[in-house]
């Protein structure tokens, strides 16, 4: 399975990739391996994330997240929370 993710890092900005192992992946960010990005706002949570049968489909979406505003990112994550339950 591939994966599209949103982490939130320690300074409340979002940051969006792609990956095959999720928590592999989570790990290796908050270890300060993953990403430029995160490796100066560490420590980082999963705030959101989708499953896709192939990495084509898991990088189209993180290139539409990644396109969106952070409200929209927000609204996208508030939802997804809600529905979790």
């Amino acid at each position: 399975m591939n994966y599209t993710y949103i982490l939130e890092c320690k300074d409340g900005t979002y940051y969006t990739g792609w990956t095959n192992n999720l928590e592999k992946r989570l790990k290796v960010h908050n270890e300060g391996r993953g990403a430029k990005y995160t490796k100066a706002r560490l420590p980082v949570s999963l705030v959101y994330h989708e499953e896709f049968p192939s990495k084509e489909e898991a990088m189209r979406r993180e290139y539409a997240i990644k396109h969106m505003t952070r409200s929209e990112k927000a609204c996208l994550i508030r939802t997804y929370e809600k529905n979790r339950g």
